[in-house]
């Protein structure tokens, strides 16, 4: 089943992104797992806008309403141990229900602590990360929030980021 992912987006925004070249990184940065991923700390990186209810604010929607090239480039931190109750979502460009009704849609939490449970992987890293995913301008986004995330990720001792794009 093909994906359309500018389904969300007034149509001559999306005619703007699908003829938008992009421009590829040689190489691609690369680096091996360093131990075997039943001994590996992982963290989830999600680019679906969601947030937890009451703890951090929502992305930045009204902005980009106002705005609609602009995209919200802040993160929020999502606990391990989250409850789907607490998950609230504000992407303008993906639908919102489906990740509403089951979080590991966009954010795999319980898959993972299944997976820890049973030996498959080290552990969950005590916070995930979520992102928006609309990113026009990727500098500010790329140059402060990227680096933050990193070192918070490995202030966790995490091995693998494993990103779940929305």
């Amino acid at each position: 089943m093909p994906v359309d992912s500018f389904k969300y987006l007034p149509g001559s925004i999306a005619a703007y992104y699908r003829n938008l070249a992009v421009q590829r990184q040689e190489p691609i940065p690369w680096t091996p797992l360093r131990k075997p991923v039943r001994e590996a700390r992982f963290a989830l990186v999600t680019t679906a806008g969601i947030y937890v209810k009451g703890v951090e604010p929502p992305f930045d929607a009204e902005r980009e309403r106002r705005e609609p090239m602009w995209g919200d480039p802040t993160y929020r931190r999502i606990p391990s141990d989250v409850r789907q109750d607490q998950i609230g979502a504000s992407h303008l460009h993906i639908n919102n229900r489906d990740l509403l009704m089951d979080v590991n849609i966009v954010l795999p939490v319980e898959r993972f602590r299944e997976l820890e449970t049973a030996g498959d992987v080290g552990s969950l890293a005590p916070t995930s990360y979520s992102f928006m995913g609309y990113q026009n301008n990727t500098a500010e986004w790329r140059e402060k929030y990227i680096p933050e995330v990193a070192g918070l990720m490995k202030d966790e001792a995490v091995d693998v980021a494993l990103l779940t794009p929305a």
